[in-house]
């Protein structure tokens, strides 16, 4: 997994996370501005998986193929699908999805790269 792209994904998902409780905090919902940005998130992290898909067909492939390919297709649908329910949800609560669904992306970039990192023989 690429390094750097894997912080600035890591941290664009904690600050839109403390943006998204802060507006669920003050009782708004969810604009039509933090849905682009969640799909700007979306598509950073597209990138990252795709450099992830590419890297695994390298010669560093994980020991658990099938757990990395689970938490990549989880990583890569987790953000859009938080994004519909809140704009389900036209409420404060629409803000606490978004808001957690990016407290769990850096968990899941993490894991991935965690799991990246040990290599079969």
């Amino acid at each position: 997994m690429n390094g750097p792209l894997s912080v600035v994904t890591i941290v664009a998902a904690l600050v839109l996370a403390a943006w998204y409780l802060l507006r669920s905090a003050l009782d708004r919902a969810p604009s039509r501005y933090d849905l682009l940005a969640a799909a700007a998130l979306s598509a950073l992290v597209a990138v990252l998986m795709l450099i992830a898909l590419v890297a695994l067909f390298g010669d560093s492939r994980p020991s658990d193929t099938v757990t990395f390919i689970g938490y990549l297709i989880t990583t890569i649908a987790f953000t859009p699908v938080a994004a519909y329910l809140a704009r389900l949800e036209p409420t404060r609560w629409g803000s606490l999805i978004l808001g957690v669904a990016c407290l769990v992306i850096p968990v899941l970039v993490l894991r991935l790269q965690q799991i990246a990192s040990v290599t079969g023989a």
